[in-house]
C-alpha cells in the first residue's frame, strides 16, 4: 500500500469514467508520492475529483487497473472476501459449478485474476503484478468460501505462464499452491467425462467458456455425421456423440490434445462412434472435399487467430477460409457451428467474414442462434475485454 495520488490529464480516463478498469500509460500527468509497483494507489481527475484506487505497475501501459471507485476503501482481506463472495454467490445462481470459472479478472472486479474450478481442484492465474501479491490470500478466502458451501478443495495449482505476464515485467510461473495432487482431474460437463490437465492443458487446461454452446449443438446431432474441427480434448465432438451422433471425426494439429480426445472417448464409452485424427485443418478440409465427403454437422472451435490488432487482416483471412472450406463439406440443409474467441475479431467483423465466405462459396445462411461465452464468464459492459467469445449456428443451403 502506498500514499501515492495518480493524476489524469485533462481529457483522459474515458475508458474508466465509462466503466473500465483500466488507465494508460498516455492518461497520467501526474503521480505524487512514493510507491512500489503493485502498490494500491488513489486515482484523481484532472481537476482534483477521486475516481477510486487500483494498483500501479509502470512496466505495463496498462499503467493502473483499478479494484475499486470508492477511494476510501481499504484493499484489505475484507474487500478481497467480499469481492470473492459476490463472484462465487453470482455462479452459484447462474451456472452449474461442479466446473465453472470462479473469478474472471475485470469483470468480476479482480483485475488480472482468473481461478477456474475443476470439481474439487482449484487452478489460479494471475496476469497482473498488483493481484499477484494477493494470490495465496485469495487462494486462502476461497477455500473458506467454498467450504461454507460444503466444497473441499483437494489441490491447488497455478498457471501464471501466459506471454502476457512478461509485458508486466512477471516472470511466467506454474506449480502447485500448497500440496501436490494428481494433476489429471475428472470432472462431468453436459452429462460428458473428462479428465483435465490442469498441469500441461493448454490455458488453465479446459475451455470451460464453451460449456452451453457445446450442450447447444446437440439437438442437431441425431442420427448425423458431424466433423469437429481444433477439437481440442474432444469436447464439442464428444456432445455429439452423446447427443446420438451417426458418427464424429475430430480433428487437431496436437498430438498430445487427441491422445487426450481419445482417452475421454473411452471414458464415455463412445470410441466406437467418436474418432480423431492429428492433422492440420487448413490442409485436411480441402483433402475431404476433394475425396467427396459430405457432414451433416461442421463444428469450428478455432483458436485465436489474433491477440492483437495488428493482426486482424490476417485473422480474418483465415475465418474466411475455414468457414468457406467447411460450407462446401456440409449436405445441402447440414448445419455450421462457428465460433471466434478473439476479443479483436468483433461482432461485426466475424458476422461480415461469415457472410463473405457463404458468398464466396454461393451457399445461403439460414441463423439457427448466435451465442457468446457462458455466464461464468461475464461480459462486464464497458470493459470490451470481457466480451470475446462469438459463437453462430447456421442451417447451410445451396443457392435455390
Amino acid at each position: 500500500m502506498s500514499e501515492a495520488i495518480v493524476t489524469l490529464k485533462k481529457g483522459t480516463g474515458k475508458t474508466l469514467k465509462s466503466g473500465g478498469a483500466w488507465i494508460y500509460d498516455n492518461e497520467i500527468a501526474s503521480v505524487a508520492g512514493q510507491f512500489e509497483n503493485g502498490d494500491i494507489v488513489t486515482v484523481h481527475d484532472f481537476d482534483g475529483y477521486p475516481l477510486g484506487k487500483g494498483f500501479i505497475n509502470t512496466f505495463s501501459k496498462i499503467r493502473i487497473r483499478l479494484m475499486t471507485r470508492k477511494p476510501d476503501q481499504d484493499i484489505d482481506s475484507a474487500f478481497l472476501r467480499m469481492r470473492l463472495e459476490a463472484a462465487w454467490d453470482y455462479r452459484k445462481r447462474t451456472v452449474d459449478t461442479d466446473s465453472c470459472r470462479i473469478v474472471f479478472g475485470e469483470a468480476d472486479f479482480l483485475p488480472g485474476l482468473i481461478v477456474d474450478k475443476f470439481h474439487d481442484v482449484l487452478v489460479v492465474q494471475s496476469l497482473a503484478l498488483g493481484i499477484d501479491r494477493y494470490k495465496e490470500e485469495i487462494v486462502c478466502l476461497l477455500k473458506e468460501i467454498l467450504k461454507e458451501d460444503g466444497i473441499v478443495v483437494r489441490g491447488v495449482y497455478e498457471r501464471s505462464d501466459a506471454k502476457v505476464r512478461l509485458q508486466e515485467g512477471m516472470e511466467r510461473v506454474k506449480g502447485f499452491i500448497g500440496e501436490a495432487f494428481d494433476t489429471q482431474v475428472e470432472i462431468t460437463e453436459n452429462g460428458v467425462k473428462y479428465y483435465v490437465d490442469v498441469k500441461e492443458g493448454q490455458k488453465t487446461g479446459f475451455f470451460l467458456d464453451q460449456k452451453y454452446n457445446r450442450q447447444a449443438i446437440r439437438r442437431l446431432c441425431r442420427g448425423a455425421r458431424v466433423l469437429d474441427c481444433f477439437t481440442h480434448t474432444g469436447s464439442f465432438a464428444l456432445n455429439a456423440a452423446q447427443a446420438g451422433a451417426a458418427s464424429v471425426l475430430g480433428l487437431d494439429a496436437s498430438e498430445t490434445a487427441i491422445e487426450q480426445a481419445s482417452r475421454n472417448a473411452a471414458l464415455n464409452g463412445l470410441s466406437e462412434i467418436a474418432s480423431f485424427e492429428c492433422a492440420d485443418v487448413f490442409e485436411k478440409l480441402p483433402a475431404l472435399e476433394k475425396a467427396g465427403e459430405l457432414f451433416d454437422l461442421v463444428i469450428l472451435d478455432p483458436p485465436a487467430f489474433t491477440k492483437s490488432r495488428n493482426s486482424v487482416k490476417n485473422a480474418v483471412k483465415g475465418y474466411r477460409e475455414i468457414n468457406l472450406r467447411a460450407m462446401k463439406l456440409i449436405r445441402d440443409g447440414g448445419y455450421l457451428a462457428t465460433c471466434s474467441c478473439s476479443h479483436f475479431m468483433t461482432y461485426e467483423l466475424f458476422t461480415k467474414t461469415i457472410a463473405q465466405a457463404a458468398s464466396n462459396v454461393h451457399r445461403r445462411l439460414r441463423q439457427v442462434e448466435f451465442r457468446t461465452q457462458a455466464p461464468d464468464h461475464p461480459i462486464l459492459w464497458a470493459a470490451d475485454e470481457s466480451y470475446y467469445l462469438k459463437f453462430y449456428i447456421f442451417q447451410v443451403s445451396e443457392e435455390r
